[in-house]
């Protein structure tokens, strides 16, 4: 009889431990500071999250570090700073690149994440070129609807795409406003591809009154390229 349980406890511990652990390959965000750093995973367990990382080299000998001040920031504010990191040395000290195209693979280690949490900032909080992450969305039907969203918009009429990020833009409830100001971003540029210039000054002011998260680096955003109403 033992040689037939212990298979069976073993298995409902296995089973136990995956339940708890909840991973998020290449999931959306909002904004982030590096156009050459990747977020390629955000696994959580019930011991600890890890968030995956990549960075392309463009320049003749480029360098990088991850500050110890680097942070996890819950959608009210509240901080879990980092607790290891693995693949990328510490600042002051730097890994340098041999040649322009290399990549860099490196992890992030944060305490466990609180359930229930759908979308978190990742901030560097340093004096100099830090990098940020805002609105990392950890929802997977939400992520499912974006990726889909983001296709169809690649070949997509503009007319079609504002529809298309509208649907869900107004489908977002309050546990999920991170990629908010994004989807906002997205239906101001297909109105005015499509020349609706009303329909985007429409939602240009619905954003400037708007909740999201970061509303002004949106706007900065839109205004840097000459969108402002």
């Amino acid at each position: 009889m033992m040689i037939r349980i212990l298979p069976i406890v073993l298995l409902l511990l296995i089973t136990g431990k995956q339940l708890h652990s909840q991973v998020y390959n290449q999931p959306n965000f909002a904004m982030k500071s590096h156009e050459t750093l990747e977020l390629t995973k955000v696994e959580i367990t019930a011991q600890k999250t890890v968030v995956y990382f990549s960075l392309e080299n463009r320049i003749t000998g480029g360098s990088f570090c991850t500050d110890r001040n680097t942070y996890i920031i819950y959608p009210e504010g509240t901080r879990i700073k980092l607790v290891a990191a693995d693949g990328i040395p510490a600042c002051p000290d730097n890994y340098i690149f041999k040649e322009i195209g290399e990549k860099l693979n490196f992890e992030l280690t944060f305490p466990p994440l609180r359930p229930g949490t759908k979308w978190i900032d990742i901030v560097e909080d340093c004096n100099d070129n830090c990098f940020w992450f805002y609105g990392v969305t950890l929802d997977s039907d939400l992520n499912t609807r974006l990726e889909s969203a983001f296709t169809s918009a690649a070949e997509g009429k503009p007319e079609d795409n504002l529809a298309l990020f509208r649907s869900i833009l107004e489908s977002i409830d309050d546990q999920n406003p991170g990629i908010e100001g994004l989807l906002y971003v997205n239906i101001i540029n297909a109105a005015i591809e499509s020349g609706n210039q009303v329909e985007a000054s429409v939602w240009y002011k619905r954003l400037a009154r708007s909740s999201a998260p970061r509303v002004q680096y949106y706007l900065k955003y839109l205004n840097d390229k000459g969108i402002k109403y």
